[in-house]
């Protein structure tokens, strides 16, 4: 199929004076069955090449990367018949411990308007099912690119392991005072240890409200891709292996190589490359009233209470300072006895 540099198809077609249309004709009319087999080698390449992680959009969006403006239809139609279709996700299993009577702290990123790297950091841990045992992952996420800046894999649920996961973080990007750090309401991150270690990096601790997963929504989506996509299409033989397979994965792959749909079908390295170099730093803005978005205002400098606010008007922390709660976790999600290696507040 002929290219056409770095210029897209539209503004082409505009200086030539033809329309998308007939453009998509002539190369249809002039070159058939070279032009589909150049699509479906390339849609094949890719899939191998990302290891069937990448459904129909993320493999269109790569495709106009290289430069073939193929339609979303035609892709999920091609994946479909070549038996290219990508892993498919499994149900979300609630794994938090959050019935603890240790301080929790005001949610803070909910509030933020991020502008560039390093101004919140999102953390949370997972497990993982192995032959013969079960493993827990802990990681940590630059909210503002996605990007994992730390983690951690061990057999155990002590605070030891989010820590090593934070100081991880901590030495790769050396942030500045003042960057807030997002979790779960979780023992392991209300826990002095782990409170102390923020408190000596000038680090704000902030927390998820009760039994509310999408708070933290960017590093749950971590999570979820994961394991659709590494874990589950993998046997470890052991912890060693796990270990040698994520750090591929992430430092590898998800970091440098994945499109995230978030960031415009960049990834993450890409999107911290393009950002503005005075965007590194703190800068975020942090609102708590938020009236003009609840109500609209009438001319004559009246709010405007005809409508029902599209979401609770009491914004007050009261309650934060309290012992969270989330629900219990499932029997099958971890294996007996999890609960008595977590963690004990000093």
């Amino acid at each position: 199929m002929p290219t056409a540099g770095t210029l897209r198809v539209e503004p082409m077609c505009r200086l030539a004076g033809v329309s998308r249309a007939s453009f998509y004709r002539f190369l249809a009319e002039r070159h058939p069955g070279e032009e589909d087999m150049e699509v479906r080698s390339a849609i094949q390449t890719i899939a191998v090449q990302h290891r069937g992680r990448y459904g129909y959009r993320r493999i269109t969006a790569e495709l106009h990367r290289r430069g073939l403006p193929v339609n979303h239809k035609r892709v999920a139609r091609l994946m479909r018949e070549d038996h290219l279709l990508a892993i498919q996700p499994r149900s979300f299993v609630l794994t938090t411990h959050s019935s603890h009577e240790l301080e929790v702290y005001l949610n803070l990123a909910r509030r933020m308007h991020l502008t560039g790297v390093n101004q919140l950091w999102v953390a949370d841990i997972t497990y993982i099912r192995l032959r013969q045992e079960f493993v827990y992952l802990a990681v940590v996420l630059d909210a503002f690119s996605r990007k994992v800046v730390g983690w951690e894999l061990g057999r155990t649920l002590t605070a030891r392991l989010p820590l090593m996961a934070l100081e991880r973080a901590i030495g790769e990007r050396r942030p500045a005072p003042g960057l807030v750090h997002h979790s779960d309401r979780g023992v392991q991150y209300a826990c002095r240890e782990y409170a102390d270690t923020l408190r000596s990096h000038s680090m704000l601790p902030s927390m998820s409200r009760p039994a509310n997963p999408w708070d933290n929504a960017s590093c749950e989506s971590f999570m979820k891709t994961l394991k659709r996509e590494e874990i589950y299409a993998h046997r470890y033989r052991d912890i060693g292996d796990l270990r040698a397979h994520i750090a591929q994965f992430i430092d590898q792959y998800y970091n440098r190589l994945r499109l995230h749909s978030a960031l415009g079908y960049q990834t993450p390295e890409e999107f911290e490359a393009a950002a503005s170099p005075a965007a590194d730093g703190p800068g975020a803005s942090v609102s708590f009233f938020r009236h003009g978005e609840i109500y609209r205002w009438k001319g004559n400098g009246e709010p405007d209470r005809s409508g029902s606010p599209a979401h609770p008007i009491d914004e007050s922390p009261a309650g934060y300072s309290s012992a969270g709660w989330s629900p219990p976790e499932p029997a099958s999600a971890s294996p007996a006895g999890t609960e008595s290696a977590a963690v004990q507040s000093k």
